[in-house]
């Protein structure tokens, strides 16, 4: 598991916005910029991911005849 994907996804977006933030003042080298935006795109990807996979969860709680959450079912590929 890469450094990455072992981030809350609290704790990526966070990260994230930062990034955002260094690349918009324009203060970072060419460089910099250029390792900054190939870390948030893969920050992006993986707040994307961990957010695609809360959906599935939620998608997946079952309910009684009564309309009552009775529990959950794993998504597929979880």
């Amino acid at each position: 598991m890469s450094e990455i994907e072992s981030l809350s996804f609290e704790d990526a977006m966070r990260e994230l916005e930062a990034t955002v933030g260094k690349l918009e003042t324009g203060e970072a080298t060419l460089e910099e910029s250029i390792a900054l935006y190939e870390r948030g795109a893969r920050l992006r990807a993986h707040c994307e991911k961990r957010l695609r996979e809360a959906e599935e969860r939620v998608e997946k709680i079952t309910l009684t005849a009564s309309g009552q959450p009775a529990g959950t079912e794993p998504a597929e590929g979880l």
